[in-house]
This record gives structure tokens, sequence and C-alpha cells, in this order.
């Protein structure tokens, strides 16, 4: 277990490091370091985060699961119900056609972070709370749809389809490992599918995003042009970059080069085999989490883990994959590379709950003669407890 959190670390540190490097040179074009300033100092406070979370009993977290949710939701539907009005210098204002932060004198905090965090906790105590009642209809999809639907539903009508996306298959995967059926889950499925597909027909945004997508050459002039633009900075990268600071994208050119799409700013100044590296950071990431969830010491500590491990993997490969064209725009940031204080604390806690579970893990599996020679010792007593 030791291992697995070393490196876990290791992998987190690396890409806090990278993010903070490219951070700089995406931005200093523009602001100079007001970017890195800033996220420098949202790192201290994620950072202090994890260590808190680290230093807890992660069963604590069972005692403020529905308080958590219900403020979670409260936050959600008050960035709604706002609209244009402004509390004691508060607003939600609509940026790029979406409500999804406040905005408290300059300084903006996005509320569905913590609904990741609050839905992921939710499911982890229920499943554990009624892991015997899972594999039946009423206790295994109708109640936690219902919580899940709470959340989602308030993050949908945002807009913001992409965290929709991410958490739903999130809550799925916590669900199946928690006992639930494939054939109750295929049903809410399906209907999820078919909700997301009228809802994009009848957004014209969103399909000329999908027709961008598609035929990405077409729209390059369009509303494909940010993609077209990363495409191009990934393969003028060639395989070693164009240098760290030599970028010509960051120019102008790719919009949101220091947020969504700074992967393609990596690839242009450091090349492909550093986009590989990012890639191999967040599997073996994803890899260190799934170990320390099967070592968890209780089916909470198992399920908490997988979602979590789940929530920064998938997020992600959302964000490469639409970078690189794989999927359509989803305006998911990078985990830990990206500029943002709101996702940068949410996933630093994140860690945290990780490393927390890691150490009150189940021990080790201890041979005969080990046994043997320790016979006055009881080494399962802290599973026990």
């Amino acid at each position: 277990m030791k291992v697995a959190v070393t490196i876990l670390a290791f992998c987190v540190t690396s890409l806090l490091a990278l993010g903070l490097v490219m951070l700089y040179s995406s931005s200093m074009t523009q602001v100079g370091a007001h970017y890195l300033m800033m996220q420098l100092v949202w790192s201290a406070f994620g950072l202090v985060l994890c260590v808190a979370a680290t230093a807890m009993d992660y069963q604590w977290l069972k005692k403020i699961t529905w308080p958590l949710f219900v403020f979670a939701a409260l936050l959600l539907l008050l960035l709604l119900v706002m609209g244009h009005h402004s509390v004691a210098g508060l607003s939600a204002p609509r940026i790029n056609g979406a409500r999804r932060w406040f905005d408290f004198h300059g300084v903006r905090f996005q509320p569905s972070e913590l609904g990741k965090i609050a839905l992921i906790i939710a499911l982890a105590w229920y499943g554990d709370r009624f892991q015997r009642r899972m594999p039946t209809f009423r206790w295994g999809i109708l109640f936690p749809v219902v919580i899940i639907g709470v959340i989602l539903g308030l993050i949908f009508v945002e807009p913001d389809r992409g965290t929709t996306i991410l958490l739903a298959a999130v809550s799925g995967s916590i669900l199946l490992l928690a006992g639930v059926r494939w054939k109750f889950i295929i049903p809410p499925v399906i209907l999820a599918v078919v909700a997301l597909t009228i809802s994009i027909l009848h957004d014209p945004m969103r399909m000329r995003r999908i027709f961008s997508w598609l035929d990405p050459e077409a729209h390059k002039n369009g509303v494909g042009y940010q993609a077209y633009q990363a495409m191009i900075a990934l393969g003028s990268g060639g395989w070693n970059g164009l240098g760290l600071g030599n970028g010509r994208q960051k120019l102008g050119f790719v919009p949101e080069h220091h947020t969504d799409f700074i992967f393609s700013i990596i690839g242009e100044e450091l090349g492909l085999v550093a986009t590989l590296l990012v890639i191999a950071t967040f599997v073996v990431l994803a890899l260190c989490g799934i170990y320390i969830a099967l070592h968890a010491r209780d089916t909470f500590g198992t399920l908490l883990a997988t979602g979590i491990t789940l929530l920064i993997s998938l997020q992600a490969a959302i964000n490469i994959g639409v970078v690189t064209s794989a999927l359509p725009n989803k305006g998911l940031p990078l985990p830990f590379i990206s500029y943002g204080g709101s996702n940068l604390l949410a996933m630093l806690t994140c860690v945290g709950i990780l490393f927390s579970i890691a150490r009150q893990a189940a021990p080790a599996k201890i041979s005969a003669s080990d046994f043997v020679s320790k016979s006055n010792d009881n080494p399962f007593a802290a599973r026990a407890t």
C-alpha cells in the first residue's frame, strides 16, 4: 500500500508541476504570470485540503453525507434562481451561454465541483448502507435514481452536459459495483440517452458542435475553430515539440488554451512524447486508485475510492478526447493541469480522501509461517474494528 500511495503522490505532484509550468508558458503573452500566481494560490489551498482529508478518518464522511448533499444541491439551485441578480457582491453571471459559476468580487466558484464530491459520497454511503438490498429494483435503482437525479438535473439545466455525462457514468459504475443488476441499469441508461439526444436536437449550438466534430475541416472557420486549431497545435509539435514557450497557437489561435485546451499546448511545445507521458501518468494514477479501492477496509471505502478514481480518470479521458477531436467539445478541464480553482480544490480533496482510505486499508495477508511465529498477535484486529 505504501508503494501505491507513493506512486499516487508522485503522479499528482508531477501533474501539478507540469500544469504550473504550462500555465505560465501558455499565458505569458497575454497576462504574464497572473494565471501562474492565481494557480499557485489555489494549489496551496488545495494541498491544505488534501492534507486535512488525508489526516481525517474517512468514516467521518458518513456523518456529513446528507448535510453535504443538501448543501451542494441548494448551491446549484441558488445558482439557477439568482439569474442576473446580485446579493452583497455575489452574482451568477452567464458565461458562454451557461450559468455555472458564482462570482464574488472577481473570485469565481463552480458549485458543480462540490456536487461531484457530494454525489459520490452519497452513493458510497447508500451502497454500503443497503448493500444486501441493492439487487432489488426499489433499493437498487428507484431510490438511487432520485439521489442522482437531484444533482444531475440541476447541473444539466445550467447547462453543463459534459459534467452531467461524466457524473452519470461514475454514478452508474458505483451502483454496479454496489450490486445493482444490469437489467435494472439498462432502462435508465436508455432513457438518459434518449433525453440527451432530444435536448441536443433542440439546441442549434449543440448540433453545430456535433457537425463540426464529424467534419472539422468544413467548420474550421466557424464553431469548429477551437478544435481545429488544437489539432494544428498537436500536429505542429511533432515528437519533441517546438520548445517550452515557443508555441504559436497560444498567440490567440486556440481559445481557452490555458483551461480546457491546455493539452494542445503541451503537445505543441513539448511534443508527442510529453502528451503520452501525461496520458501514462493518468493511467498509473487510475491503477493506484483501483488498488486502494480493492484494499479498502470496508464497502464504503471501496465504493468511495472507486468513484473518486473514476471521476479523475474519466474527466481526464474526456478532456484529452475533446482536444484530440476524438469526442465533441464538452467543456471539462484537465485535472491538476488546467487553470481553475474550483476543479483543482475538488481534485486535491479527492486525492486526500484516497490517501485516507489507503491509510486505513485492510492489512496485507500474511503467510502461515508468519502467523505461527506471531501467534500471540491478532493480525486482523484492525479490520475487525
